[in-house]
């Protein structure tokens, strides 16, 4: 067992579905819409671990490697989704364990109001599997996207339990 009340077996030995990491680029303080991101991903049927804000890049990387999720979603709301997303991604692709989990991002990625779609792909060259910016129809957009992953089947003995309602961890002091 993890330290986020996931067990990784089920009743009867059946694998317990992965769950979607939320988290911020480590410069964000921002929480609501972590929550957002959670209840979207959750009302799609995902169990969610959700870090919080200002999490460090080297803790989010021990903590996927350790919960294995099925995505990982990154959202910044303080603009600097661009520059710190960059830097997350080149280091979390470094760890094979983590090289083909997918990652999106979100958000405000950058101050001008409107990124480059030169610096949007960057974000895709550097590892992301998918970019959101912020705008119309960006949560629209990720809905999409996620309808697209497999829906995880939780068993019926552990439908409805505290692990698949999510967790909200706060790594900001």
């Amino acid at each position: 067992m993890n330290g986020y009340d996931l067990p990784s077996v089920g009743p009867h030995g059946t694998a317990r579905p992965r769950p979607v990491v939320v988290s911020s680029v480590s410069s964000d303080s921002h929480t609501w819409n972590l929550v957002y991101l959670q209840l979207v991903v959750q009302e799609l049927g995902h169990p969610v671990v959700n870090l919080g804000p200002c999490v460090p890049d080297e803790l989010l990387i021990g903590e996927c490697a350790e919960l294995r999720p099925s995505l990982v979603v990154i959202s910044s709301v303080n603009g600097n989704g661009y520059q710190d997303g960059r830097r997350l991604i080149t280091s979390l692709r470094r760890d094979p364990r983590l090289a083909t989990t997918p990652v999106v991002i979100g958000g405000k990625l950058g101050i001008s109001g409107g990124e480059s779609q030169a610096r949007l792909d960057e974000l895709r060259a550097a590892g992301f599997d998918e970019v959101f910016e912020e705008g119309t129809g960006d949560i629209d957009a990720f809905r999409r996207y996620l309808e697209t992953l497999p829906t995880p089947h939780a068993t019926p003995a552990t439908a409805g339990t505290p692990a698949d309602a999510g967790r909200v961890v706060s790594w900001a002091g």
